[in-house]
Parts: C-alpha cells; sequence; structure tokens
C-alpha cells in the first residue's frame, strides 16, 4: 500500500512539472520595445500551441507586436496566396486593403514591390509571349531585398521539368551565394542577426524574416499542364517556368509607403482596380521599373541606406495575418473587401 501511494505521488509530482514546462513552453513575450505589448507574455492559442511543427501544413504560434489587444495569434507557415500581401500566378496581388488586382509588367524586367525609407523587394519578371498576343504572360521568378546597408536575394531556378524532390532554391546575401541546407525548419541567419531564412518544408519552401520589419513566405512552384490547358499560355516544351508565390507581412510601414504592393497600404490609398472585373489590372510600370533586382531607383522609389522611420508615422496594422475567410470583418474593426 505504501509502495502504491509512493508511485500515486510521484505520478502527481511528474504531471504538475509536466504543466508547468508546458504552461511556460506554450507564453511568448513581446520584445519589441515600440510597441505598446512590450515585455506581455501572451499564451498561445489552443489551435497553435507551438512556435513550429514537424508538420509543414500545421499553423504555428507568434506574437503579434501591433495587436490591439496583445494576444499571441496563429498563422500559416506556407505563403498564402488568398491573403492580403500575396502575390502569385500571373503576378495576381491581394493589397493590404484587401483588394485584389493584376500587374503584369514585362518579362526580364525589375519592379519595385514595396519601397519604404528603410526597406526595398524588387521583384524580376520572366515571362512567355505566344504568337499572336500583345503582352506577356508574366510570374514572380526572383525577389531582391535591401534594408539598411544589406542586400539579399532568393530566386527559382530555371527547370525543364518539374521534380519535387529537387530544390529549385538560390539564394544570396552581401552579393554572396549562401547555402541553407536542405530539410524542414532548417535555417540560416545573417551575421548580425538581422535577416533570417527558415526552410518551411523540406524543400522550395522558405519564410524569411526581417525582425521588426517584414516576414516573407515564399514557395518555388512550377507552371503545370492543368494551369497550361486552362489558361492556354502555350509554355515550351523545354521549361515549366519555376516561379515565386509570395505572402508577405509587415510590421511598421510609413504613411508614404510606395512600389507596385505597397502603396496598397498607404492609409488613404485609393485602389484603382476596377470591382466587378474578372482581372483587374493595374499600371505603373513606369513608376516602380527598377533597373536590376538588388537596385533602388525606380521614379518613386523612398528606399535610403540610412532610412529612419518616424514611430508615429507607421501603419501600424499587421495587414498580412488577416483572415478574410471567416466573414465580412476581421474581429478588430477592419471590413474584409473582396
Amino acid at each position: 500500500m505504501k509502495i502504491l501511494s509512493s508511485s500515486c505521488l510521484l505520478i502527481i509530482l511528474l504531471c504538475l512539472v509536466a504543466g508547468v514546462i508546458q504552461i511556460d513552453a506554450l507564453s511568448l513575450t513581446c520584445t519589441s520595445r515600440s510597441s505598446p505589448c512590450f515585455l506581455y507574455r501572451m499564451p498561445c492559442p489552443s489551435e497553435c500551441p507551438t512556435t513550429s511543427s514537424a508538420n509543414p501544413k500545421a499553423k504555428v504560434c507568434y506574437v503579434n507586436c501591433k495587436s490591439p489587444v496583445c494576444q499571441a495569434e496563429c498563422k500559416n507557415h506556407r505563403a498564402n496566396c488568398n491573403s492580403p500581401g500575396a502575390a502569385c500566378l500571373d503576378p495576381r496581388f491581394i493589397g493590404g486593403d484587401g483588394i485584389v488586382f493584376y500587374f503584369h509588367g514585362k518579362k526580364d524586367e525589375h519592379f519595385s514591390l514595396v519601397s519604404d525609407l528603410n526597406l526595398q523587394i524588387n521583384a524580376r519578371f520572366i515571362g512567355h509571349r505566344p504568337a499572336g498576343r500583345t503582352r506577356d504572360y508574366t510570374w514572380i521568378q526572383a525577389l531582391g531585398i535591401l534594408v539598411d546597408s544589406n542586400t539579399f536575394s532568393l530566386e527559382a531556378t530555371r527547370a525543364s521539368a518539374w521534380n519535387d524532390e529537387i530544390d529549385h532554391l538560390k539564394f544570396s546575401f552581401d552579393g554572396k551565394e549562401l547555402s541553407v541546407a536542405e530539410g524542414h525548419l532548417s535555417a540560416w541567419n545573417s551575421p548580425e542577426n538581422d535577416l533570417k531564412v527558415e526552410r518551411t518544408s523540406n524543400r522550395n519552401s522558405v519564410v524569411v524574416t526581417l525582425p521588426e520589419i517584414a516576414e516573407i513566405l515564399v514557395n518555388v512552384v512550377p507552371i503545370t499542364k492543368e494551369d497550361d490547358r486552362i489558361h492556354n499560355y502555350q509554355i515550351p516544351s523545354n521549361d515549366c517556368f519555376a516561379h515565386l508565390e509570395v505572402q508577405f507581412r509587415f510590421f511598421g510601414l510609413s504613411s508614404q509607403v510606395e512600389g507596385v504592393l505597397g502603396r496598397t497600404y498607404q492609409p488613404d490609398f485609393q485602389n484603382p482596380a476596377k470591382p466587378g472585373v474578372a482581372m483587374p489590372v493595374v499600371g505603373g510600370e513606369d513608376k516602380y521599373r527598377t533597373t536590376s533586382l538588388l537596385s533602388a531607383d525606380c521614379h518613386f522609389c523612398l528606399f535610403s541606406p540610412a532610412g529612419i522611420l518616424d514611430q508615429k508615422d507607421t501603419v501600424t496594422m499587421e495587414y498580412g495575418t488577416l483572415d478574410c475567410t471567416g466573414g465580412a470583418t476581421s474581429g478588430m474593426g477592419i471590413v474584409c473587401r473582396k
């Protein structure tokens, strides 16, 4: 009887210890000094109890330091093409205002997606123009990022045929090629820890984190035979046009932010995309064209290597985390518009 009582007591103690550890592991702290949530400890929701998962499709817990209610939230760890901040397909964007629009650009040219005082994000477009068409079909093949005095790029490498077992991502930092080992959750950090690249699947999916500035979720995908049939791309047999699906999340853009996507985060921006049109196309090629993937020389570019944002002049809502799938409002006074 005594042995049984001791065993029960030991089991209870182990459960209590496990409970304490679990509670601590499921609480995250906001470390952004500029946030009203600074040093708040926030329990993770039951839907996403951990900050990482062995399942690449599972949602994970993170701290949204811009949350007006100081709560930890769930997020997808892979690009979602149907959420604000998305840039996918023939480029189909969803702006910070929730409005869908298309920006075609031109193949083999570069355009500024986001330009702010402390951040520049460019895209290189690849494309194909079948005989008889007046414009290129285009897709985003590479991203170039300028932040402070550093540069970073990631690109989808060319493939004649798609193979899921081959990694089609290529990276560079400050002009030097870098390697991120294959494998889910494999990661690389810059020397100053101000840029992190983490794989969100074994191959072809990553999240790029610029602490307190932005988070960029990227997938590499091909043009499939079904895509080709539906859209009549007439893709040649020796190129599957591997390209990027991207979702951006921003944590403090200025109210003057520019770029094909960036301008949709301006508080008073009037989106020219026509509602009710199947493919609302917006222009801006001449405004946002840059001379290279890592240049900030477009006519409307704002980026300065020494750019410092006025914390009083920031768009504090993290639009990229809004979930418009559950109803008309996001629960924070924001109306989701289709």
